[in-house]
This record gives C-alpha cells, sequence and structure tokens, in this order.
C-alpha cells in the first residue's frame, strides 16, 4: 500500500483537525473531516483522533473495530491504551499549531505503533506530513510531553512576562528572541547562554532583581525561579568551556 493509497478521515474540529485535513489534502491524500467528535467513518482505512487527551478513548469506542481499520491519535501524553482494540498508531507533532494553521514541514514527532501496520500507516502520515520521527517510551511520555509545553507553551508565557517587565514592545524583542534560540539550538544550552549571570556581574542582577521587585512584585518568585536554574546553567557553562 502506498502512502497516498489511504483512505483516511480525521475526527476533531479543532486547531489539530483542521491543520492535519488541509496539510494532508497538501500533500495529494484525499481526507475526510475534519469530523465531529463521535464520528463513525465508513469506508476509510485509517483515522487519525485529533481530540483532547481526555476524549480519545471516547472517540475511539466511537469507532466500528475493522481487522483493516488503523487509528491513531496525536497526543504526546498519551499511550497507546485509550485506542484498544484498534490496531493503533500514536504521532504527535513537535509543532505548535494555532488557528491559522501550521507548518509541519521539517519538524519532529514522536511516533508510536502497536503493529507493524500501524507504524507504516503512521510512518506515511508523517512523510506525507514532512515530518521526522523518532521514538518515546510509554513511560516517559508524560516527561516528553512536559518538555515540550516548556520549549513551546512555557516559552510564550515566558516572553509575555518579558513583555510585562521590560515594557518593550514585541517586536522590538522578538530579534534577541530568534537570535538566542538558534543559539540554542546551534551550540546547545551551556554555550549560548550570555547576559550578566553568565559573565558573574552580580551587582546587575541585583539591580534587575529590585526592579522587578518595584515594577511587578508578583513576578518576583518567576525571576528568582529563572535566576536559579539559570545560575546552574552558568556553572555548567564554565565547565563546558574550561
Amino acid at each position: 500500500m502506498t502512502a497516498t493509497s489511504y483512505r483516511c478521515a480525521v475526527v476533531g474540529p479543532g486547531r489539530m483537525g483542521a491543520a492535519l485535513v488541509a496539510a494532508l489534502n497538501d500533500a495529494g491524500w484525499q481526507v475526510i473531516g475534519p469530523l465531529g467528535r463521535g464520528a463513525d467513518p465508513a469506508d476509510v482505512d485509517l483515522v487519525i483522533l485529533a481530540v483532547p487527551d481526555a476524549e480519545i478513548g471516547a472517540a475511539a469506542s466511537a469507532l466500528t473495530p475493522r481487522a483493516s481499520l488503523i487509528v491513531g491519535h496525536c497526543s504526546g501524553a498519551t499511550s497507546l491504551a485509550p485506542l484498544a482494540p484498534h490496531n493503533a498508531f500514536s504521532l504527535h507533532p513537535l509543532m505548535t499549531v494555532t488557528g491559522t494553521g501550521a507548518q509541519f514541514t521539517g519538524a519532529a514527532a514522536a511516533l508510536s505503533a502497536g503493529s507493524p501496520a500501524a507504524e507504516t500507516a503512521a510512518s506515511a502520515v508523517a512523510d506525507a506530513l514532512g515530518l521526522r520521527t523518532f521514538s518515546v517510551d510509554d513511560g516517559e511520555r508524560a516527561a516528553y510531553h512536559a518538555g515540550a509545553s516548556i520549549a513551546s507553551n512555557f516559552l510564550v508565557t515566558l516572553l509575555a512576562v518579558a513583555e510585562q517587565v521590560s515594557g518593550v514592545d514585541r517586536q522590538e524583542l522578538a530579534p534577541l528572541v530568534r537570535a538566542s534560540v538558534e543559539n540554542w539550538e546551534r551550540l546547545g544550552a551551556e554555550l549560548a547562554l550570555t547576559g550578566p549571570v553568565a559573565r558573574g556581574d552580580h551587582a546587575t542582577v541585583e539591580r534587575q532583581r529590585s526592579a522587578v521587585a518595584d515594577q511587578a512584585p508578583e513576578l518576583l518568585p518567576v525571576f528568582d525561579a529563572l535566576l536559579n536554574q539559570t545560575e546552574a546553567l552558568a556553572a555548567r557553562r564554565i565547565e563546558a568551556v574550561a
């Protein structure tokens, strides 16, 4: 069976479902959906559940089991267990999806499959989306997904904090953020770290802390927690360049 021969349906009318349908259609697939939760599409080989984690089991239970049917979900933190008794896989793209869609090409994705046939289907979906795949053990999925949330969701929260404290518009901060991320990708965290903590400028750090305490005291615990982690990173940086 070739990648484009799967008769595919996507269940879940949210952001991920819409983004998957658009991307798979662009790749030449014929995709039904995104369908509403509780749908049981007939005459398909493959159903992708793009629903919230807590609804995966119910969405899978709504599907009529067939020997030829392969069912997958897009959750990073959930195992294959909620998909039983279907021939199952999980494919979690490491990509943020907003209301305007997503660019999957070039991103990575965690892939898990319960059978060779399910792995073949999941790989076909990944290839169509332009995703590079890797595996995550079931026991590590929650930690893996926590890291993904830190890298995406918490980063956005942190940038909102930076806007609030600095009083600088995000368009002015964006080049700094992009350069920092690019340096992290190219060099690793230890060598990408710059600024007063990295150079041991404790006086400047104390002035920063006082300013946060004066202007946004509710953010002081966040500043202190990040300062502690950055000091630990700076210590590893010294070891890395020694």
